[in-house]
């Protein structure tokens, strides 16, 4: 599957004056993002065209309720022989990105999926209930991340996953500690290494673990992101404002053409609204961030867009989180595998080369694009979206 490509490789643009916007912040309707309303046709949904179960998935009662639920939308579950997977490599790497994209497994979760670790800077503790995304962002951040053809594995044993959370409650670092964020208490990220709006109707797992915190009475926070739109069966939930979903969005020539097989940017954010007057703490995640021709423009516009989409909203709670793009040598070779007509700029050359925590190579935009980013995105935030309170920079 080729993409439409998108030219970001040209360095920033001169400076555009942004869309227009009162003094208060709220934007002036010029554009078709400044009003959100639900949208009219049904939330995008994906159909995985071969569903496998392992045998240890039919031992638990999630992943005799996730099979329930495929097959109640008439897909066949495969139960395999054993626990491994099999079938999903093809003839060459375009085959196997193609069946692996396409497959979704019912797997337990590994042991070392149970054993929490830190997510600075977005949380103290990382939890999954899947990996693996059914979308085909062509920067996409599990490049490199997990091994072998990119399956989506959703997992049966999503009950014990949840009831071991408690152990960690008030251990982290992230949030339990830091004066800045302490009211969000002890955090964890539920999709580090997937997308669950794009899984729900096939597995209901995100709802029992927003129905778990809502149950739990404690300081903690559950948090996850989407770029899908699917947020009905969210919608009156027992939440106890315990949960905080952030939309990814982007501005609108990243999201139309390097974005394929996510929601539409203005039913992105007709769900953050009809989260937010749920009572939902919300949030955006602006990610990756890249330095398009005319940026300013057009994230100015994106900006005005989720203006639009919370005003009015009573006793409002949203934060912003912004990623800006980067790329590995790893993450590079398996995107350009997956995309190779894709127009998304990798170029080592233009970029600033850093190390990670453990030595691993990054690319990076220079020191003078990032800080022109940044204190652009900083001020314009502040003056469009004066209640938003961003949680970092990255």
């Amino acid at each position: 599957m080729t993409l439409p490509s998108i030219d970001v490789t040209q360095p920033l643009a001169p400076a555009t004056p942004p869309a227009p916007h009162s003094a208060s912040g709220e934007a002036v309707e010029t554009h078709d993002l400044g009003a959100v309303a639900p949208p009219p046709r049904p939330a995008r949904r994906w159909t995985p065209k071969r569903v496998v179960a392992t045998p240890a998935a039919y031992d638990h009662a999630h992943g005799l309720r996730i099979m329930a639920l495929v097959e109640a939308r008439g897909i066949e579950v495969e139960r395999l022989r054993g626990n491994r997977l099999t079938g999903v490599r093809g003839e060459n790497d375009r085959e196997t990105y193609a069946r692996a994209k396409s497959t979704m497994a019912i797997v337990v979760s590994p042991p070392s999926r149970r054993k929490l670790q830190p997510i600075a800077p977005s949380a103290d503790w990382r939890f999954d209930l899947a990996e693996g995304c059914p979308a085909h962002c062509q920067y996409c951040y599990l490049a490199g991340s997990l091994s072998g053809p990119p399956v989506t594995r959703v997992y049966a044993d999503v009950d014990d996953i949840l009831a071991g959370l408690r152990d960690y409650e008030g251990r982290g670092t992230i949030t339990s500690r830091r004066e800045a964020r302490r009211d969000e208490g002890t955090t964890f990220e539920a999709s580090c290494y997937t997308d669950p709006l794009a899984l729900e109707h096939l597995t209901g797992s995100w709802r029992r673990a927003v129905e778990h915190f809502g149950e739990w009475d404690a300081a903690v926070q559950l948090r996850w992101t989407t770029k899908f739109d699917d947020v009905d069966s969210f919608v009156g939930l027992a939440h106890s404002r315990r949960t905080r979903v952030r939309l990814s969005v982007n501005n609108r020539p990243v999201t139309t053409r390097v974005e394929g097989g996510t929601s539409r940017l203005e039913d992105r954010l007709g769900a953050l609204r009809r989260l937010a007057l749920d009572g939902y703490p919300v949030g955006v995640t602006i990610a990756p961030i890249i330095a398009v021709p005319d940026w300013r423009t057009h994230y100015g516009e994106l900006l005005d867009g989720i203006a639009g989409a919370v005003r009015d909203v009573p006793d409002l709670d949203l934060t912003a989180e912004l990623i800006t793009h980067r790329f590995t040598p790893g993450s590079k070779e398996v995107l350009l595998g997956w995309y190779p007509g894709t127009k998304l700029e990798m170029d080592e050359a233009a970029r600033t080369r850093k190390h990670g925590k453990f030595g691993a190579v990054k690319y990076v935009y220079p020191p003078g694009t990032m800080a022109e980013l940044r204190t652009w995105f900083h001020t314009e935030l502040a003056e469009r979206l004066p209640s938003c309170r961003i949680l970092y920079w990255t």
